[in-house]
């Protein structure tokens, strides 16, 4: 199809311009203007272009971009990747925020939605909006069966720190560096806040709040979005889809 027409629609569909984000979302590097396969990852990294180059691919969507407010320099790292991207006509289309927050798939809906819960709300405020959600069991779980779950669903290792309630009934979700809502959740009563990752200063915050943690990894957590958009495109548009695993363990 061709690429703007994509564009457009991913840009609509994901609401890039409503988020105030420090990555520049959408479209960040033009390439080829026919788009037939599509590559999908959580990071813009060399490994994951080269491995989209070589799948072939028109266009690769990712959820960290490789600008991110602007570039002062096109050397190193930078260098590198614009490179590989130019001499491969590679399509770069970014959505952080955007896709941390939608409702439908983004990475904290999945989150919720691992646990068999539906959004209830919205949760995470990050600079006047809310990008993250919150759901209720019916019954409260423990802490430890909730990071079985956790851990199984989205293979991956967790680690939880019952500091606040270890029988769970109230959960949010902000997937990555979502450290950020731990006041927000001890403020409004969520008994668990689901993450990515966690802090020194962090986890001192939680101690003294005190606050129930669940940590699931960066870099797994922000894999269910770009999964679940990868089935959208795949569905609607019938372009060839495929998704590069490339995780840090963090």
């Amino acid at each position: 199809m061709d690429r703007d027409e994509l564009v457009t629609f991913l840009d609509g569909y994901l609401q890039v311009s409503a988020y105030p984000d420090k990555s520049s979302n959408g479209l960040q590097v033009e390439g080829k203007g026919e788009v037939e396969r599509v590559a999908f990852a959580v990071d813009t990294t060399l490994r994951t272009i080269e491995k989209a180059a070589k799948a072939k691919a028109d266009m690769l969507v990712v959820h960290h971009g490789m600008i991110w407010g602007g570039l002062s320099y096109i050397t190193g790292v930078h260098y590198k990747r614009l490179r590989a991207l130019f001499e491969s006509g590679i399509n770069l289309y970014v959505a952080h925020l955007p896709l941390d927050a939608h409702p439908e798939l983004g990475n904290n809906a999945g989150l919720l939605r691992l646990l068999g819960l539906e959004p209830k709300g919205p949760f995470g405020e990050y600079r006047g909006l809310s990008i993250g959600f919150w759901g209720e069991f019916e019954e409260a779980h423990s802490i430890e069966k909730i990071a079985g779950m956790i851990a199984e669903r989205l293979d991956t290792a967790v680690k939880t720190y019952g500091f606040g309630k270890r029988e769970i009934k109230t959960v949010g979700a902000v997937s990555g560096a979502g450290a950020f809502a731990l006041e927000e959740a001890w403020r409004k009563g969520v008994d668990l806040l689901i993450t990515g990752e966690l802090g020194h200063a962090d986890y001192l915050m939680a101690m003294d709040l005190p606050q129930s943690v669940l940590v699931a990894g960066h870099y797994k957590t922000e894999t269910l979005g770009v999964k679940a958009l990868m089935g959208l495109l795949r569905e609607k548009f019938g372009l060839e889809v495929f998704f590069i695993d490339e995780p840090t363990g963090l």
